[in-house]
């Protein structure tokens, strides 16, 4: 677990690096087709999560036949050869094209997922849980505030460079550094089955959809500003000099405090129960973002980005453990493979959905939207999941 939480960190570092200046570097690229920057930064995002969206619960069915590890090495080697190419193309298209790749190939949260759910007892799988997004927050604070100085003083190809060194890092540690002893079990209701029977069963099972759909929707609220945040701070900043740092900076923060809060939250779910601890996170977000329609400047954007990631630690991993909870052990691959592509599904919309809403209605409106989608996290998680929360109970024996 320490092992992969250590490649965790280097993988998000390295994936997040590039984060903040993707709708700026499609501007430099240009389109060779006369298309607006606009579409483009929003197609950048979504493409990769169309893509993954498609390929995850592929992945996460092979995760279950031949081992998770496999697939965490797979996803890691893979973005590092991907994120390389990226340094060298010359046009925003071509850097859709390998976007769209990259969803393909990686999908590193998803594997990790799977092998720590695979071997953790129940009652530890908010810690577990926790523990990987502290490795996952760690790197996504540093990410943006790296990329974003490394973009101002040596150019955006740079950052492509230490993003694929660090995957390739990852992938390294995960190799020599993680033994799994994956042993397939055979289930006495598999008589080949497809895998689209196979993802119906796993639906069908008590809270699994509700804990899905909160997924998505938590998804489509944490993304929905993603194109339009470099934008919005624009206007906020009088010297834009160094803006790509300071999109680091609030990105990195609302990380850093992610990164604090989901170990001690995923802990408290243990011994209360995840689907509290998702409400309540989920009704403060919906307050904070309100009050995100009134900032006037780039130090409140980022006070209220900071406390909004608090709550975040909340819901990410108390989400990955009620789906631990619901499922047997030996369908991990699976479950966190369509986990995968449902977070990418909401992914591949949000950024089109929010360049929408910004065009439309104007950059601020975007707000009171994920506003929208974090009360709806709320009223799903009062009164979608089954009652009483198991997640209470310590004594939950494993699946067998």
């Amino acid at each position: 677990m320490y092992v992969l939480f250590i490649a965790q960190v280097f993988t998000a570092i390295g994936f997040s690096t590039i984060f903040p200046f993707l709708p700026l570097y499609v501007d430099e690229l240009g389109s060779s087709y006369g298309l607006s920057v606009e579409f483009l930064s929003g197609l950048v995002f979504s493409a990769q999560a169309i893509t993954m969206m498609i390929a995850s619960p592929i992945w996460g069915s092979l995760a279950d036949r031949y081992g998770r590890k496999l697939m965490v090495e797979r996803a890691m080697f893979g973005g590092a050869a991907i994120l390389l190419m990226m340094a060298f193309v010359q046009s925003a298209e071509q850097l859709v094209l390998l976007r769209a790749i990259q969803g393909l190939i990686t999908g590193t949260i998803a594997a990790a997922n799977a092998l720590a759910a695979s071997v953790t007892p129940r009652h530890r799988t908010g810690y577990a849980m926790g523990l990987l997004q502290v490795g996952m927050g760690s790197g996504i604070a540093l990410g943006p505030l790296i990329g974003g100085v490394i973009a101002d003083f040596y150019g955006y190809d740079a950052a492509f460079y230490i993003t694929a060194v660090l995957l390739l890092v990852a992938g390294l540690l995960v190799h020599w550094g993680v033994e799994e002893r994956f042993e397939r079990k055979a289930r006495a209701s598999e008589k080949r089955t497809g895998l689209l029977t196979e993802w119906r069963g796993i639906m069908i099972m008590p809270g699994v959809l509700t804990t899905y759909s909160m997924r998505f929707v938590s998804q489509l609220g944490r993304m929905l500003i993603l194109p339009i945040a470099p934008l919005f701070i624009q206007t906020l900043l009088t010297d834009s000099s160094r803006l790509n740092t300071f999109t680091g900076l609030v990105v990195g923060a609302a990380s850093a405090t992610t990164t604090i809060s989901s170990i001690f939250l995923g802990r408290l779910g243990d011994r209360i129960g995840h689907s509290l601890v998702v409400m309540y996170s989920a009704l403060i977000t919906f307050s904070l973002y309100l009050l995100h329609y009134k900032v006037i400047t780039g130090w409140q954007l980022l006070l209220l980005q900071a406390l909004v990631g608090v709550c975040l630690g909340g819901i990410i991993p108390s989400l990955s453990a009620l789906l631990a909870h619901f499922t047997p052990t030996d369908q991990a691959g699976t479950v966190y493979g369509l986990d995968s592509s449902i977070d990418a599904a909401g992914r591949a919309i949000a950024p089109l959905l929010g360049s929408a809403i910004a065009i439309a209605f104007g950059l601020r409106s975007t707000f009171l939207a994920v506003a929208f989608f974090f009360l709806i996290i709320v009223f799903l998680a009062r009164w979608g999941l089954p009652k009483p929360d198991p997640m209470k109970s310590r004594t939950v024996p494993l699946s067998p």
